[in-house]
């Protein structure tokens, strides 16, 4: 039997009920399950080499089974985990065939058994790790955000991954304080757009690195104090010079890096007395190594990002911290940067855009 992550039909009265949403309606052995059941479509990943062996196929709808609830799908953002996912490269490996799309928002359709806290018509955000590049998707119900009113779903779909890791990082992990300076690498980004919005909100001032001046510009109209193009200033040292430049020679106290690669090392040597290095993704491709010698020079703590495994661990603790940013966002103070929508039909073109570092903030597919 076939499985697929995301979708999948749980019919009713049956046992063990039917999760095969890949075969034909005319061989499934409970004829119940799919009878007068309006179709779906959503991209299939059935062997994971990469974007173009993506396939948009129709599929029954599914029922939600106990703990689920049926997601009409209004938007989903494109993260960076979506594209490694489908060529076999996420530490996530799902079982095949799967729909990919880790972040997503709508409408609950249908709720499962045991699930009372949503209802149907209800306006959620959910971050499941995939099922959303579809019109409709299953949902574990205690993943599910639910949106109050005003908040959209274009905001909603790119909202949970980037503002939590961010606030995760800088305020739990870094213990971030007012006053404090933070440089942001692949600050144009939608991680880095997040850390911009909640280290000024925070009270620190905020110096964002990117690829190009449009990018710098934008991180300046979100509230960045100051700027570091890293391609007029070459790596390492004209890239340490400007870092120096920008903190009038202390260094950042904290360093937020979902970049890796050749970045890491010049800016850990640029960190200050008691500095946080923030190791948030590797977004460059290679994973760097670090002289821990730095550490000690610098009295300085590498300090790891792992928001998905904190939010299962301390869900607590996690709970409160979504509950704030959504109050944020309410106030105003938060707002995630929509670099464009595309139609859900296009995901194709979306991942090679995402693909050519041309993206400013997050761009999130619709139905």
């Amino acid at each position: 039997m076939h499985r697929i992550v995301g979708v999948g039909c749980v019919a009713a009265g049956t046992s063990p009920p039917c999760r095969d949403p890949y075969h034909a309606r005319s061989h499934c052995p409970n004829i119940t399950c799919l009878k007068e059941t309006p179709g779906m479509h959503a991209w299939l990943c059935e062997n994971p080499v990469g974007v173009d062996a993506l396939t948009w196929k129709e599929l029954p709808t599914p029922t939600p089974g106990p703990g689920q609830v049926l997601i009409e799908i209004k938007a989903a953002s494109l993260n960076f985990p979506d594209l490694l996912i489908v060529q076999n490269k996420y530490q996530m490996k799902p079982p095949l065939p799967f729909v990919p799309g880790s972040e997503y928002a709508g409408v609950i359709q249908a709720v499962g058994e045991g699930v009372t806290h949503l209802k149907v018509g209800q306006n959620v955000a959910c971050l499941s790790g995939t099922g959303g590049f579809a019109t409709h998707t299953l949902a574990p119900a205690a993943l599910c955000m639910p949106l109050p009113e005003g908040f959209s779903h274009v905001d909603a779909a790119a909202f949970i991954m980037i503002y939590a890791t961010s606030w995760h990082a800088l305020m739990d992990r870094a213990q971030l304080k007012a006053g404090e300076t933070v440089l942001v690498l692949g600050a144009a980004g939608g991680v880095g757009t997040a850390a911009i919005q909640i280290a000024k909100a925070a009270g620190a001032k905020v110096i964002a690195a990117a690829s190009t001046d449009e990018k710098c510009e934008l991180c300046r109209s979100i509230g960045a104090d100051a700027t570091i193009n890293y391609t007029t200033h070459a790596l390492p040292n004209g890239f340490r010079d400007a870092i120096k430049a920008a903190t009038d020679g202390k260094g950042p106290d904290v360093i937020y890096d979902p970049v890796g690669g050749d970045f890491a090392e010049p800016a850990f040597r640029s960190i200050g007395w008691r500095g946080r290095y923030l190791v948030v993704g590797f977004a460059s491709g290679p994973i760097p190594s670090l002289p821990l010698n730095l550490t000690l020079l610098k009295g300085a703590s590498l300090v790891g990002v792992f928001w998905g495994d904190f939010a299962k661990r301390e869900p607590k603790a996690n709970a409160q911290m979504m509950a704030e940013l959504a109050q944020w966002y309410g106030q105003g103070k938060i707002k995630p940067v929509i670099d464009s929508t595309m139609p859900m039909a296009e995901l194709k073109a979306a991942y090679a855009h995402m693909g050519s570092r041309g993206v400013k903030g997050k761009l999130v597919m619709v139905n």
